[in-house]
């Protein structure tokens, strides 16, 4: 094969993998996009990508410019690849409760990080409203913007839909996929739906978004904000990155092709990551691993001989401060005491 053309030439066109240990248990075909093999380890190099090529075809951002985004570690990443690789300057917002090897990283990228603490995004120190700003105080400024910025749903309608599509043969029964920006959910569902309105498309979320209820019942709630905590930030689940409280301009693309949802709880998502490790040999971040638990679930629902495709999104390179933290995940009761046995995973 010729020569991909520098960091941006290596994005997309990942693997399928079969999740052999998953795929035994429910008599289905268990596939995942190898995500976590794109250049920048991560989902987000896709929408890194299309962002930063449409805004160039725009002219919202030209040479010597500088692109601004307030994310939760993954997405920023991408960015500083592409803003070295395109020669731009890069500025992260992120939360000061993520994972302490994600920010060293995106130091090490180049980017400048600025930390704030976590609030609710109706809040204006929410870490995108203060990226939103710096973006208008900084000369060649662009927000990036991955919530609302559409280019984030073109680049999994355009690509990652019809990648799955190819490499499945169109022998695909269902999707599931998390929602963070909701752009990957969004894009390939709607490519799929448009392929074969057959297949079903699940959103897998975590404890404490509001997700779920939107997508089952129409309405944007969870039980957390009966508690009035809805203008707080709230340290609901330890996985990173997934699970809003709002609608985003990108998960609405494709709200309608989205058949039904799934709640995954912490301690569901500590078991699979472990599982996967013993048994397939695989690293994977939290959101990858509530995507399997999910993907489980729709593949009992369907019942033996169909084929669910879901997305390994992340290694857990990036996770050792939590998901792969036993003290810690001990600390919030996810894990037995010291010394006491691991249940095992059924």
């Amino acid at each position: 094969a010729a020569a991909r053309g520098g960091f941006v030439g290596l994005v997309g066109r990942t693997p399928l993998v079969r999740i052999d240990s998953l795929s035994r248990a429910t008599g289905c075909e268990i596939l995942a996009k190898c995500e976590f093999l794109n250049p920048g380890g991560s989902s987000k190099d896709r929408i890194a990508k299309n962002i930063v090529l449409e805004a160039e075809a725009s002219g919202q951002l030209s040479a010597g410019g500088t692109i601004v985004e307030g994310t939760s570690g993954s997405t920023g990443i991408s960015l500083a690849q592409v803003a070295a690789a395109r020669g731009y300057r890069c500025v992260i917002v992120m939360p000061d409760d993520q994972a302490l090897e994600k920010r060293q990283l995106l130091a090490r990228l180049g980017a400048e990080v600025v930390l704030v603490r976590p609030a609710a995004i109706v809040n204006r120190d929410h870490y995108v409203n203060v990226a939103q700003r710096r973006a208008a105080e900084i000369p060649g400024g662009f927000f990036a913007n991955q919530f609302e910025n559409l280019a984030n749903f073109r680049a999994h309608f355009l690509h990652t839909g019809p990648e799955i599509w190819r490499q499945t043969a169109g022998a695909i029964d269902a999707f599931v996929m998390s929602a963070g920006t909701g752009g990957t959910i969004a894009g390939v569902g709607a490519f799929l739906k448009a392929e074969n309105p057959n297949i079903q498309v699940v959103l897998a979320d975590p404890q404490g978004s509001s997700l779920y209820h939107k997508v089952n019942d129409g309405v944007l709630y969870t039980h957390e904000q009966a508690e009035r905590r809805i203008r707080r930030h709230r340290d609901d689940t330890i996985t990173e990155g997934i699970g809003i409280d709002r609608l985003t301009a990108n998960f609405a693309a494709g709200l309608d092709f989205i058949d039904r949802a799934d709640r995954v709880t912490d301690a569901e998502v500590v078991a699979m990551s472990r599982r996967v490790l013993a048994d397939d040999g695989l690293f994977v971040g939290s959101s990858s691993a509530l995507n399997l638990v999910a993907a489980v679930r729709e593949a009992e629902r369907l019942g033996p001989g169909h084929t669910v495709v879901t997305v390994i999104c992340g290694s857990g390179s990036r996770e050792f401060t939590k998901l792969y933290n036993n003290d810690y995940l001990r600390g919030r009761g996810l894990l037995p005491p010291a010394g006491e046995p691991t249940a095992p995973v059924l």
